[in-house]
């Protein structure tokens, strides 16, 4: 498996950049796993990610959930500011920056539901009831699958 960079880099990058609260980033981190997966692979061979660790398909969406013990005692509050200097090359600014762009508008609420109606997380979580706790992974095969097609 081929890593762009970690999972802490990418959530500091978009904390320098907008406010969020804690499921906002879960979906944010999300939506950059997937486009990454989508942009640097082909269909016979998902071997490049964007950090190493994988989505769960949790009761509200998808989760990091490295990202969401850092972040839970905000609770549904915004996480303050990261002011510190992110080092990532030019490319993978430019690749977080549209990530921004387009989902950045939504909130966690809103963010939450487009996952809860996307075949990755659907799949993961196998027919069950919305309301149960799963640590189901989401497949990188059907993170590519499902958003290359659309």
């Amino acid at each position: 498996m081929e890593v762009q960079t970690s999972i802490e880099i990418v959530a500091n990058y978009f904390l320098s950049k907008i406010d969020m609260t804690n499921k906002k980033m879960q979906k944010m981190l999300y939506y950059a796993y997937s486009w990454y997966i989508v942009g640097y692979n082909d269909s016979e061979n998902v071997n490049k990610v964007l950090f190493i660790e994988q989505p769960e398909a949790w009761i509200h969406g998808p989760v990091f959930p490295t990202i969401y013990d850092k972040y839970k005692i905000f609770g549904w509050n915004i996480i303050p500011k990261f002011t510190e200097e992110i080092d990532i090359d030019e490319e993978l600014k430019t690749f977080l920056d549209e990530i921004i762009s387009v989902f950045g508008k939504y909130d966690g609420d809103q963010l939450e539901l487009m996952t809860h109606n996307e075949f990755p997380w659907k799949n993961a979580r196998n027919n069950l009831d919305n309301t149960l706790p799963s640590n189901n992974k989401i497949q990188l095969k059907d993170i590519y699958n499902y958003y290359s097609a659309l």
